[in-house]
């Protein structure tokens, strides 16, 4: 049994869901807050509650670093077998066919090249692939002009070659998903003309710098046509921001080098796993929930949300143990730089808004399990709620009680307080060799080398790492659900990558 199809603008229209949104921001600025305001009147169940943070953060800490290992392992695996004669004999494999959604906005004809080339390198018939480039009409005649190259140089090499152009209608906002929906509506008329089956049609949403491995489609080829309820899944490869990894300043160095080991250690975490930014599902899914929504800025995780509370439990993401390369934020300019990446980090942030409307459809939804409905919101709001706090309470609230309440301070748990609170954080960063030796390793896999001269920058940045998560990691966020808890809206900026 199946859910009915709730557009994201319906959903806000219920009377809770302004509370909905307003929960997880409050819940933020309570518990960044708490230190301050808790511990005049009962400073011992403000250091239990610091001391709670800190162990959570220790085991979350273990836990990466522990999933991170496995994945390597299983990516290690992948990587020798042989996918596509894996999937010579299926039933099946003759009907499908790959359509690689390339979603740009002023992206450099010679970027789009190289990402449009490696789909063309991919292990797999070529006439079987197909390229949407979905282009945003705003871009102007430069859109045409990059469009009519591109369909020059590769569209006789592929099974086909289309590109739209997306203009703006009313109730959309500026987003990636406004401008896929517009072209996978293109896709489905395509593929009726062709007459494919749209459950037989995996679609892979790429951003302009998505580098897919060679093995890509064979081996989500492979993984859609051995399971039984290949429909109800989305197929999520670890992207790891290399790319342009030497040429990145070194504070989003630090940043590309801890989220792409993050995203790696949460590919072993299959209960959990959503896929981010680049991935792939068939176009039965995403017809069956009227594709994206188009007044939302976060598409990823959120075309997981609308599947699963339309279409139930059987929505799984399944995960690809081969990377996928993009590019770190680097503008023309330091400060142009960090502006973008800093917009990128609040851009990410704002997926916070995936929680509202998850419990609205929570409500409506009767035909999932309540336990199941829980869980998935649990995880959504640990993640966005650990996000913007993580600083905060890390680095100065085992100080506060004391400070605050010097009575407290000479009593035996004020004491050793900020002692304990220590030792915690001393043993989560021990779990920092883990991180940058798997990230060495992964870098060496894609052929992003480290040179004997660089070493001492490596171990030196690490320094920095504080001031790091403060400026592009928690004041984004906290920005982003300040932002959220007030009502005011974000406007989508694309990030600069040159």
């Amino acid at each position: 049994m199946t859910g009915q199809i709730i557009k994201d603008s319906s959903v806000r229209s219920v009377w809770y869901y302004r509370l909905a949104e307003m929960l997880v921001p409050i819940l933020v600025w309570t518990t960044i807050t708490m230190p301050l305001w808790l511990s005049p009147f009962r400073p011992a169940l403000a250091s239990y509650l610091i001391l709670a943070y800190f162990v959570y953060f220790l085991y979350k800490a273990l836990k990466t670093v522990y999933y991170a290992t496995i994945s390597f392992q299983l990516m290690k695996r992948a990587e020798r077998t042989d996918w596509k004669e894996m999937i010579k004999g299926i039933d099946g494999r003759e009907e499908l066919t790959h359509f690689f959604l390339i979603v740009t906005y002023k992206e450099p004809v010679e970027k789009l090249s190289q990402t449009i080339q490696a789909i063309l390198d991919q292990r797999f018939d070529t006439k079987k692939l197909n390229i949407i480039l979905a282009m945003e009409e705003r871009e102007g005649m430069d859109a045409h002009h990059k469009s009519a190259l591109l369909t020059e140089k590769f569209e006789s090499k592929l099974g086909g070659f289309y590109t739209t152009y997306h203009t703006l209608v009313e109730g959309e906002i500026v987003g990636k998903a406004s401008n896929a929906t517009h072209a996978a509506r293109f896709m489905s008329k395509v593929t009726k003309e062709r007459e494919l089956n749209s459950d037989k049609v995996l679609v892979t949403v790429c951003d302009a710098d998505s580098l897919l491995p060679e093995n890509y489609a064979p081996y989500v080829s492979y993984k859609f046509l051995v399971d039984e309820d290949r429909n109800y899944r989305f197929y999520s490869a670890p992207v790891l921001l290399y790319n342009n990894f030497w040429k990145l300043p070194m504070p989003i160095r630090v940043q590309t080098m801890l989220s792409s080991v993050a995203r790696f250690a949460y590919l072993s975490q299959r209960d959990d796993l959503i896929q981010i930014s680049t991935y792939t599902t068939n176009l039965w899914l995403l017809e069956s929930i009227d594709y994206w929504d188009t007044d939302i800025i976060p598409e990823d995780w959120h075309i997981w949300m609308q599947a699963f509370f339309t279409l139930g439990e059987k929505v799984r993401t399944i995960p690809i143990y081969m990377p996928i390369i993009r590019d770190g934020v680097l503008s023309t300019s330091l400060i142009k730089t960090f502006k973008s990446r800093y917009s990128q980090e609040k851009r990410w942030a704002w997926g916070a808004s995936d929680i509202p409307y998850a419990i609205v459809r929570f409500f409506n939804s009767p035909h999932i399990d309540t336990v199941v409905k829980l869980k998935r919101i649990l995880y959504v709001t640990e993640v966005h709620f650990m996000w913007p706090t993580s600083f905060f309470i890390l680095t100065v609230s085992a100080s506060i009680p004391s400070l605050v309440n010097p009575v407290f301070g000479r009593t035996v748990l004020g004491f050793l307080l900020p002692k304990l609170s220590s030792f915690i954080l001393t043993i989560s960063s021990v779990m920092l060799i883990v991180v940058v030796y798997i990230d060495y390793k992964l870098r060496e896999r894609v052929q992003i080398k480290t040179a004997l001269r660089n070493m001492p920058i490596l171990l030196i940045q690490w320094y920095f790492l504080p001031l790091i998560s403060f400026v592009f990691s928690s004041l984004p966020a906290l920005e982003a659900h300040t932002r959220m808890l007030l009502g005011k809206k974000l406007e989508y900026k694309v990030t600069e990558k040159i």
